[in-house]
């Protein structure tokens, strides 16, 4: 099946993007984008840096491909430096590097496993070593399970499941803080499953759910130390983790669900990168404790 595509945007900086997708699944988690068909759009050509975040740096989780990806190409282009966290997709971590680098813009790599505490230290003492400073937190790493009954859940994916996504937030979030200062910002990504649920991803959205509370609570917890803290919760995204978490006919109709998602196809990595930049900017400095929602349309409760 080759992808249908769709036209975005304003006529003169018109984009296409597609609405459906070739039938494709990966046997690992959580997945190589140089192996998806079609290619995530990580970036808008037509965008131009405004130097919302010239100077400062910022450590990115699963930054390697999918939305860490387009938040690391966003952010170069408004003047970041990076620190990319990701497990072991070094071909995708290469290639995020060479693009944030010819943005101008340096960046380091630190593959390593999120689930222990003593890699969050890690990741945060490369970070100081290399440029002195720590900025901006964003937690976005994660992997998901389908399964269609509660009683299939084991143990070891509950226990996976929960440890990547909601205790690699709390390790990093340890790390950094010594090093945030006033005007410092959090941003962790949640997901509208924290919202609506899925059926097929109760671990998964549990964790999220756990961290639209964390933010909220954290947010409350730094207030007096002048540290931000908001969230991210995308819709359908085109991302390495659903070639890595569905089955290839499923994937084939990914984001088409009209009762789902209005705007009818799944959203692309570039399209979500906006929220973190502007949460992480002083053009947000009014805003902590809160979730942004770039889902398709999908109108839930905050």
């Amino acid at each position: 099946m080759v992808p249908i595509y769709k036209p975005i945007g304003e006529e003169q900086k018109c984009r296409m993007v597609p609405i459906s997708f070739p039938a494709q699944h990966q046997d690992c988690q959580p997945g190589l984008e140089y192996r998806m068909q079609p290619q995530p759009l990580s970036e808008n050509p037509a965008a131009k840096g405004s130097g919302k975040l010239c100077g400062k740096v910022a450590v990115i989780t699963g930054g390697d491909s999918g939305i860490g990806r387009a938040v690391a190409y966003a952010f170069a282009r408004e003047g970041a430096d990076l620190v990319l966290s990701y497990l072991c997709e070094h071909e995708d971590a290469r290639k995020t590097k060479r693009h944030v680098e010819s943005l101008g813009r340096r960046c380091v790599l630190v593959p390593g496993d999120l689930k222990q505490a003593s890699m969050a230290k890690q990741v945060i003492a490369r970070t100081i070593d290399v440029f002195g400073k720590l900025d901006v937190l964003i937690n976005n790493l994660g992997v998901q399970f389908v399964q269609n009954d509660i009683r299939d859940i084991t143990e070891e994916q509950l226990d996976l499941t929960f440890r990547t996504n909601l205790y690699s937030f709390f390790f990093m979030i340890q790390a950094a803080l010594p090093y945030l200062k006033p005007g410092s910002s959090i941003i962790n990504t949640t997901s509208i499953t924290a919202y609506r649920g899925e059926p097929e991803l109760m671990d998964y959205s549990a964790t999220k759910g756990g961290i639209m509370a964390l933010t909220r609570s954290l947010s409350l917890s730094l207030k007096n130390k002048g540290i931000r803290v908001n969230g991210v919760a995308p819709g359908p995204t085109w991302t390495p983790l659903i070639p890595a978490s569905y089955s290839a006919e499923q994937v084939r109709t990914f984001g088409s669900d009209t009762s789902r998602v209005p705007m009818n196809r799944a959203g692309q990595p570039f399209e979500i990168a906006s929220s973190y930049v502007f949460l992480a900017s002083d053009d947000a400095s009014y805003m902590s404790g809160q979730v942004l929602h770039p889902n398709g349309g999908e109108i839930v409760g905050s």
